[in-house]
């Protein structure tokens, strides 16, 4: 799309926006013509805390869906929009409910700690649920003497076990885009620019080795995390170790210093599901509405109330 046909595109959903009484929240992997028109731009945290105190009648979802199913729950008395049924989650995906009631049936008395990234029917059967700017708290929340089943991410569980001291029971999930960040992509780019600073996700397959490199440089944390390090930092150069969408949220919070991806092959095709058109669509044409049945909605709001108390 043109410049011209971004702004017209923009006019008219804000438009919708208003006419419908919708907010739209935008997660920071969005194309930037959806981050730049979103009234709130996170990471699954900080949309589900705007989501929570919206005094809109409508939420207009720009993420996958597990983060609409959540809006849905949190705000059961709003309509809650997806532009895109089938942006979906690799690592949401990676287990079911069935699996984990199987699960807490081998490990019985275990405290279940599901990362968001997680369907509604699996956060029903959860105790806890987290993102990666809380997880390490939320672990930290359980008494010592529980033993505790982390789900789905393995390297986010690792980096878990780093950080807290922690032993966690681990499921053996991924996410696609994260764990195809490899230690090679992280050295090809420390040797070009080795004053720069290093931020990884913690879902990378290669945070654990991170830690391990102790030059003061290299930051394990959220895409939030991210954005508030890189605006506070006296550093110019970042190296940044997640999906690619971040770097748009990062030029605009701080356009005085540069970011560059370390592997431009991090791309979440189901984020990128989510386009001004679809967006447009969605507003005009009233869809497609995300419901989560009462009975899971119930179960499952106890392990996100408890994400959202825990910052």
């Amino acid at each position: 799309m043109t410049t011209l046909e971004i702004t017209t595109m923009h006019e008219e959903i804000r438009e919708l926006a208003r006419v419908r009484d919708a907010v739209i929240l935008a997660h920071n992997y969005q194309v930037p013509e959806v981050q730049d028109v979103a009234d709130f731009v996170g990471d699954s945290l900080g949309l589900s805390h705007e989501a929570a105190r919206t005094e809109s009648d409508a939420i207009v979802f720009c993420g996958v869906h597990f983060m609409a199913e959540t809006a849905a729950i949190l705000c059961p008395e709003k309509t809650v929009l997806i532009p895109d049924l089938d942006a979906g989650c690799s690592l949401a995906a990676s287990i079911t409910a069935e699996q984990l009631r199987t699960w807490k049936a081998e490990n019985p008395g275990a405290i279940v700690v599901s990362y968001v990234n997680t369907t509604a029917e699996v956060k029903a059967e959860s105790d806890y649920c987290c993102t990666s700017g809380n997880a390490k708290a939320i672990i930290e929340s359980i008494p010592e003497d529980r033993e505790i089943l982390f789900l789905p991410d393995m390297y986010l569980g690792l980096w878990l076990e780093k950080v807290t001291g922690r032993t966690l029971r681990i499921w053996m999930g991924e996410c696609h885009v994260h764990a195809g960040i490899r230690p090679a992509d992280i050295q090809r780019w420390q040797d070009e620019a080795p004053d720069a600073e290093l931020l990884v996700h913690p879902e990378c397959g290669c945070a654990s080795q991170c830690m391990a490199f102790g030059n003061g440089k290299t930051h394990i944390l959220s895409t939030e995390g991210m954005i508030k390090f890189a605006r506070k930092s006296p550093k110019e150069r970042f190296l940044v170790a997640t999906e690619t969408g971040i770097i748009h949220r990062l030029n605009k919070e701080a356009p005085e210093k540069r970011f560059e991806a370390v592997s431009e092959k991090a791309i979440c095709r189901y984020m990128k599901m989510i386009t001004l058109e679809k967006l447009r669509d969605s507003l005009r044409d009233w869809k497609y509405v995300v419901t989560v049945p009462p009975e899971v909605a119930e179960r499952a709001r106890g392990a996100i109330d408890r994400m959202v108390a825990i910052a």
